[in-house]
């Protein structure tokens, strides 16, 4: 599934934009119905963003901003909203990790998505080199460049 609100996903999926013509167009076929190929000046219709964008750039339509950009999404308060929710789902599954019981996991991980599931996977991996290292695995060790000493300088 597309990233909806990414531009270049919009690109790549042919994303449609609403546009109006401004002048009339022949040869542009956008209506099987239609037997000329032209399209009438304010005719209404949905096109491909790239064909919209260049029809745009030379003055033939006027494109309107896509339903999924409306004021909803620009909306300043929503950035700091996603930032909570985000962090508290961040730190849901960090606990989930690092506490919940293996019964449990199958029916936890079908809800997460696959950044999550990253997540989740690297806190239970952390949580298990923990455990191995303090029931006694390899320690910290000194790097032997710091065993030896410096001449002074002037010797």
């Amino acid at each position: 599934m597309a990233q909806y609100y990414d531009i270049d996903d919009i690109l790549a999926d042919e994303e449609l934009v609403p546009a109006v013509f401004l002048e009339a167009i022949n040869g542009v076929g956008l209506f099987e119905s239609n037997d000329t190929n032209r399209v009438e000046p304010r005719s209404k219709v949905e096109l491909p963003f790239w064909l919209a964008r260049e029809l745009h750039l030379r003055q033939a339509a006027s494109v309107s901003i896509p339903p999924c950009f409306n004021k909803k999404i620009g909306d300043k308060t929503i950035g700091s909203l996603l930032l909570v929710a985000f962090q508290t789902r961040y730190k849901e599954v960090l606990i989930k990790a690092h506490t919940a019981a293996s019964a449990l996991t199958p029916k936890f991980l079908s809800l997460l998505t696959k950044e999550e599931t990253k997540l989740y996977d690297a806190a239970k991996s952390s949580t298990a080199a923990f455990k191995t290292w303090r029931m006694g695995g390899p320690r910290f060790q000194k790097a032997s460049v710091l065993g030896r000493k410096r001449k002074p300088i002037g010797e």
